[in-house]
């Protein structure tokens, strides 16, 4: 490991150990979670989950100056964090020393001598106890290997036991092994260190660890069974198709031998239909059921016809998410033979038991509800764009400097339809002013500003204080790029801090920043040490040594009482967060009224909060589908395309090919992503009697081949969609 040095690879007591040949780096989870001078500055696909590799060299450069005050070699990089405490040290060596890690908020760290510790009554017993995780005894002593439980009296833990405990259970899981408890519970132990991974428990993360209860009821229970290949036999789609309880779904009958003329039609076992019978409530229904079976076939019939029929449930198939689309005009689409599971493995899943991701999925459901409503406010104030055009004409090398002069030029309107012209310093070419141009551009813009020197912060960025943009008012043409980007199709922001936006939608004075917010290490590290200074003397010295900064920030004040360092830090943060940047702020919302997106905004908070504060959603299989309507005439079932077209982009969501669903939406719409605003006019489809397929940029149409087999299909797609966007490309 680059920071502590050690080989070991322990994932329980020093976290996960990664390699990443690339950058010839090697380090421990934990190791780098608790060093003290590196923050995460990335999303959490750059770097090692938000850290970037630059950062963590910087690190490993300033650890390397620090003497480990255990084992006296260099290296330290983690430092407590009371005040006026030089101890500095490697994370195994703290371990090993009995330092407290505090995997929470800030990653604090607490040497031997500042270490948090329980506070223990003088009435409690000083006996020992079993310690209900492992079930040894453990000893009522206040020292580190012992915990005890702050919501139970006689809740005592091994502390390596209740680590092991909070590995496995995860966030959602772990909890109190005696009441149950949870907020409480967790709350404490993350204060003594012990580390609750935000992810699922062990046992919902298990590979098919459900599976026995998916396991479908597959066997004939009639007295008399007439399939000669035996009661267990089942060929779906046919008389031997096994058909199972309506009511317990334990027992099962042949359709044949209960003559059912398909799988359309209830059947219930002879148990179930006696507890009917008991109540009154099956007699009348069961004569019948008796008198249609006679004038069926004539046959006789081993067991009485069924009730009337009613739908037949869901197969349980990973891609039934699309057959179940409102998108689609049509009806009774069957899924295509290549996309169904073997029959031997077909099952049927009611609900499932599995409820690991029902927090993200609520999550996103809400953010898909809330950027439908974006969409449709949007789409109102579009109704001031008129058809006169005006066009940039954007040098590629060059896009912000380019696009800051089309957008100041005299003649520029954002009511006029923008048409956007790329060129190159070095030839002139220039490309067609297609949409895919005008979406491309917004997108690099988008992302330009995302990056400038005008936003600071890593993900949930707050606007800085840059005095040369704020003299050149660019503050203010930011503000106006991304309402006109809005409006006029392009992606959404997604890079707001949530007190950014509170800011622009309540104004500054009605906004509490937090630490977070603060972007500057320097300033961050004093509020923090401000903020956890532990006595009085501790805090009036750690004011004299930042005198300077908080007579610049007005903050300077008499203290008298350890409890005023919260008003302090307060004030510090809003000073830091808001006031220093009043300026900027006011420009970019007289930036951001271009075309009333501003006052849509404040109408309407929560749901745009949807777009400026989270990154836009993953382009899925689910997502490209519902965002086409499909065009066919009524006889659907035979137009084999629409099946293939389901399972190519389940294919090309799983990378069984060579295009992205990206490059799908970019060869129909000339966009990689999808508007704020959504595409004018919606994505649609056609299946058609043609040779390969066609995307129709004008009306956003998709037009499809008809094909034999599904191979053919795919084989079409992939040639005709990656030979257009490599041709574009050059």
């Amino acid at each position: 490991c680059v920071l502590c040095g050690r080989t070991e690879d322990c994932p329980e007591k020093y976290g996960e150990k990664r390699t990443y040949v690339e950058y010839s780096l090697t380090v421990h989870y934990y190791c780098l979670l608790m060093s003290s001078g590196i923050w995460q500055r990335g999303e959490e696909d750059e770097g090692v989950d938000g850290f970037l590799i630059t950062d963590i060299r910087k690190e490993v450069k300033r650890a390397a100056k620090l003497k480990c005050n255990i084992c006296k070699k260099k290296g330290a990089s983690i430092g407590c964090v009371a005040p006026k405490c030089k101890r500095s040290y490697h994370f195994p060596c703290g371990i090993q020393r009995e330092c407290i890690f505090q995997f929470m908020e800030d990653f604090r760290s607490y040497c031997w001598e500042h270490r948090p510790v329980q506070e223990f009554m003088d009435k409690e017993p000083r006996g020992a106890s079993q310690c209900t995780i492992c079930l040894d005894l453990v000893e009522h002593l206040p020292v580190y290997t012992v915990l005890k439980s702050p919501c139970c009296k006689n809740a005592w833990f091994h502390r390596e036991c209740l680590q092991y405990q909070a590995l496995s259970a995860g966030i959602f899981f772990f909890r109190c092994t005696v009441c149950n408890n949870k907020d409480k519970f967790q709350k404490e132990m993350l204060r003594m260190g012990i580390h609750i991974p935000e992810r699922d428990a062990s046992w919902e993360l298990e590979e098919n660890a459900y599976q026995d209860l998916l396991h479908c009821y597959q066997h004939c229970d009639v007295k008399r069974c007439l399939c000669k290949k035996g009661r267990d036999y089942n060929e779906p789609d046919s008389k031997w198709e096994i058909q199972r309880c309506q009511y317990c779904g334990s027992r099962g009958t042949h359709l044949a031998c209960s003559s059912l003329k398909s799988w359309e039609q209830n059947w219930e076992c002879m148990e179930c239909r006696s507890i009917f019978a008991k109540s009154g409530k099956y007699s009348k229904r069961k004569k019948r059921a008796l008198a249609a079976s006679e004038n069926s076939n004539g046959s006789p019939c081993l067991l009485e016809e069924p009730p009337p029929k009613s739908p037949r449930q869901s197969s349980g198939s990973p891609r039934s998410f699309l057959l179940q689309s409102p998108k689609i005009m049509c009806q009774n689409l069957s899924p295509c033979s290549h996309l169904e599971q073997p029959t031997s493995n077909r099952v049927t899943v009611s609900s499932s038991p599995v409820m690991s991701n029902w927090n993200w999925s609520l999550r996103h459901k809400y953010l898909r509800q809330q950027r439908k409503e974006v969409c449709n406010i949007l789409k109102e104030l579009k109704v001031q764009v008129q058809t006169k055009t005006t066009r940039l004409n954007i040098n590629a090398e060059n896009i912000w400097s380019s696009a800051l002069k089309g957008f100041r030029q005299r003649i520029f309107s954002p009511t006029n339809t923008i048409e956007v012209n790329f060129s190159n310093c070095k030839n002139r070419s220039k490309t067609n002013t297609s949409s895919a141009s005008k979406h491309h551009f917004f997108q690099v813009l988008m992302l330009h500003l995302q990056n400038s020197s005008l936003f600071e912060g890593s993900f949930g960025k707050n606007l800085s204080l840059d005095f040369q943009a704020l003299k050149e008012n660019l503050y203010f043409e930011a503000g106006k790029m991304i309402a006109v980007s809005l409006v006029h199709g392009g992606p959404p922001p997604g890079f707001f801090s949530k007190t950014l936006f509170k800011c622009l939608v309540y104004g500054p004075e009605n906004v509490k920043p937090v630490l977070e917010d603060v972007a500057d290490v320097d300033v961050a590290q004093t509020i923090k040490t401000i903020k956890y200074a532990n006595s009085l003397s501790n805090l009036q010295s750690t004011l004299q040594d930042c005198c300077e900064f908080l007579t610049a920030a007005g903050c300077l004040r008499p203290v008298t009482a350890l409890c005023d360092k919260n008003m302090l830090v307060n004030d510090i943060l809003i000073y830091h967060v808001i006031k220093r940047i009043t300026l900027p702020l006011e420009s970019f919302r007289q930036g951001l009224k271009t075309l009333g997106v501003l006052e849509k905004m404040q109408m309407h908070p929560d749901v745009f909060s949807s777009i400026f504060c989270y990154k836009p959603e993953r382009l899925s299989a689910e997502t490209v589908y519902n965002l086409f309507t499909i065009h066919s005439s009524s006889d659907v079932n035979k137009v084999e395309g629409a099946d293939f077209w389901m399972g190519y982009l389940q294919d090309v969501e799983s990378g069984d090919s060579v295009v992205t669903l990206e490059d799908i939406l970019l060869f129909v719409t000339g966009s990689s992503y999808i508007p704020a605003i959504g595409f004018d006019p919606e994505p649609t489809i056609k299946f058609l009697h043609i040779r390969y397929p066609t995307g129709n940029r004008l009306l956003n149409c998709l037009e499809l081949p008809r094909t034999k087999t599904y191979q053919q299909f795919k084989n079409k797609m992939e040639l005709t969609i990656r030979n257009t966007l490599r041709v574009e490309r050059e």
